[in-house]
């Protein structure tokens, strides 16, 4: 094959180009410091490249944003648990306070004092927020747990009890006692107030979870009474509307006590007091393993529709209507799902990072510290009573009818009084027993708290691992080793300039030169 001058240039020229290419490629990757810039570069790189990239930035969301907001709902919602704790934990020791038979009028009012403080508080941090999002609420972060203000709202609210729900609780007739003061000790009606007419009595009862219910709308329970044993038995629901409404001020304990068929609905306390015969209809209901039905179930309809601020908003713990919405109809179904929030913090991984309502902050809590203070309350009001009489009858005559009436008055008073605070003691140790087991719940519940927060500590680690391990393969697979680059970006210049040089020379010569 003959090779002319002009093959020879073409040869060089394109030799030329293919090292001006090259050199471009380098200096590409000198300024970009990726090793590709376009897919068709290396095929296998660019798709690397897109899969690695995705994955650093899902772990980066998970590591940079997921986890760090996960993070700080749980150390909200702990915050919160441990102030209920740390309530709960002071009325146990005002309830050891309490249940000391010697205490003084002193001691009692300290002991008033300091569990209205706590019964104020009890459910203060119950709305808690992250961001603007209730913590406690469930899936109804916009809603808060209680009443952020006074509302006439009526709800139609059914509480799902057990028998274990029901108690007995011991109210002193005080005849009227509380009302003397010294300028009507003498009136006629109060001249007759004797010992014999103080009592004390048992009465069963259901403590609603509110109190200051309306009186409007009677309440109505609802229970099942077994109606066809055998391989498949069946249940049928039976109710109980007839309750008659009496007022705190009617003695209705009183009239519960001595009527064996008694259901007597006291609106101002949320009260639902049973007579023997009532309360052993209730007491007999339980479940029946032979089903998956709950028939130990007792079910309490009642109208409420009088909210003050900080009541607690019944749609977080009950199957109520309001305004035509119903709430939780599942629960009368037997299906209470908790309304957990989880966030995506891993690849398929998830942590809850709410706690509710229902399991630390229960209407139980405020309603024992309700009773509590009627109690101390009551014995204040007594003694307070015994106070003015005596003075009174510092200021009589001997023999007269006026220290006679007093003297009567005083020993129905130390009677009422001594009653009271029989019953004020029983209560303080009740309470102590009470609060231990709500304690318990807000406890599982911190505990609960803790171990998520330590669960995500756990996944933290690993995606920062999982970050820095996908980055350094990202990096490997596009990233250009710049001084290897350097270096062979010299060499390309060196060699680029030797071609021109070559092809120069060569270009110089040709046949005419030699003829």
């Amino acid at each position: 094959m003959r090779i002319t001058n002009k093959i020879m240039q073409r040869n060089n020229l394109n030799n030329i180009n293919t090292n001006k290419i090259y050199q471009d490629k380098l200096s590409t990757q000198m300024s970009t410091e990726k090793k590709v810039s376009r897919v068709s570069d290396d095929p296998v790189v660019a798709i690397r490249a897109l899969r690695l990239r995705s994955n650093v930035t899902e772990v980066t969301q998970y590591y940079s944003k997921n986890i760090p907001d996960a993070n700080s709902w749980l150390e909200v919602t702990e915050s919160a648990i441990k102030c209920q704790s740390e309530v709960i934990t002071k009325m146990i020791e005002q309830c050891t306070k309490g249940a000391n038979g010697d205490l003084t009028s002193t001691d009692r009012k300290i002991i008033l004092e300091q569990l209205q403080a706590l019964s104020d508080e009890v459910y203060s941090t119950a709305n808690a927020d992250y961001a603007g999002r209730y913590v406690f609420t469930g899936y109804r972060t916009d809603t808060p747990v209680s009443f952020q203000g006074a509302s006439d709202t009526a709800y139609t609210i059914t509480e799902q009890l057990t028998p274990d729900d029901m108690d007995t609780k011991t109210s002193v007739n005080s005849a009227g006692l509380t009302d003397l003061t010294a300028s009507n000790y003498m009136d006629p009606e109060n001249q007759e107030l004797l010992e014999d007419q103080v009592s004390a009595v048992d009465v069963h009862r259901i403590r609603l979870a509110y109190d200051q219910c309306s009186e409007n709308t009677l309440p109505q329970i609802s229970y099942q009474t077994l109606v066809e044993d055998g391989e498949n038995p069946q249940y049928e629901w039976k109710t109980m509307d007839d309750a008659k409404v009496m007022h705190a001020y009617d003695d209705p304990y009183t009239a519960a006590a001595n009527d064996d068929d008694a259901f007597i609905y006291v609106p101002e306390t949320g009260e639902v007091l049973l007579g023997k015969n009532r309360y052993d209809a209730l007491a007999a209901v339980k479940d029946d393993v032979r089903t998956t039905a709950n028939e130990g179930e007792i079910r309490v309809t009642y109208q409420k529709d009088s909210w003050q601020d900080g009541d607690l908003r019944p749609e977080h713990y009950f199957y109520c209507e309001a305004d035509g919405i119903k709430y939780n109809e599942d629960y009368l179904k037997g299906a209470k799902e908790r309304q957990d929030i989880e966030y995506d913090v891993g690849f398929n991984q998830t942590i809850r990072v709410n706690s509710t309502a229902d399991e630390c902050f229960k209407h139980g809590i405020g309603r024992t510290a309700d009773d509590l203070l009627a109690s101390l309350e009551e014995v204040t009001d007594l003694e307070k009573v015994k106070e003015t009489l005596e003075d009174a009858l510092k200021t009589v005559e001997d023999g007269s009818a006026e220290q006679t009436t007093l003297r009567n008055q005083i020993q129905a008073v130390d009677k009422a009084l001594t009653l009271a605070k029989d019953k004020s003691q029983k209560l303080f140790e009740n309470g102590i027993t009470a609060f231990q087991g709500y304690l318990s719940d807000v406890t599982l519940s911190l505990t609960n708290c803790g171990n998520r927060s330590k669960k995500l500590e756990l996944i933290e680690n690993r995606m920062q691992d999982q970050k820095t391990t996908f980055e350094t393969l990202k990096s490997n697979n596009e990233d250009a080793d710049m001084a290897e680059v350097a270096i062979q970006l010299g060499s390309a210049e060196l060699t680029y300039t030797a071609a021109l040089m070559a092809t120069g020379k060569v270009s110089q010569n040709s046949l005419l030169n030699y003829i």
